[in-house]
């Protein structure tokens, strides 16, 4: 449950940075908004995405590297599907600049290894503090 709440909270934090970033450059807009107060998508950056990243590293927990990149990528793929659906049949999303499906499929690959690295560090600190 501890480690559920860390990676909740840190991909929180990461998604919504990183997607306030990419907004403010005016690569992605939201033109539709659930809260006119939030410029990026709250229901991707604060539910789906963090969820989806509890059950990653849930299925990574023992993995090796080539199973986690092979299941980051199986996670992944779906996700920039829809938003690519989105992007083109709705006025949810909109790709701005040069930003294309690859750009978000890297952007979320990159950043479910960064949080599930962020949280072996974590592990290792708390394994070493038990420890000593």
């Amino acid at each position: 449950m501890k480690d559920w709440l860390i990676i909740f909270l840190l991909k929180s934090y990461v998604a919504s940075f990183l997607d306030t970033l990419i907004v403010k450059k005016g690569y992605i807009k939201y033109p539709v908004n659930l809260f006119k107060s939030f410029n990026i998508s709250v229901l991707f950056s604060y539910l789906i995405y963090p969820v989806t990243c509890i059950y990653f590293s849930q299925v990574t927990k023992n993995a090796k590297l080539p199973k986690i990149l092979l299941v980051n990528f199986l996670f992944t793929l779906p996700s920039t599907l829809v938003e690519s659906w989105l992007e083109k049949n709705t006025r949810l999303i909109e790709y701005k600049k040069s930003w294309t499906s690859f750009h978000s499929f890297a952007s979320i690959f990159s950043t479910t290894l960064i949080v599930r690295l962020l949280l072996l560090a974590i592990r290792r600190v708390v394994e070493d503090d038990r420890e000593g």
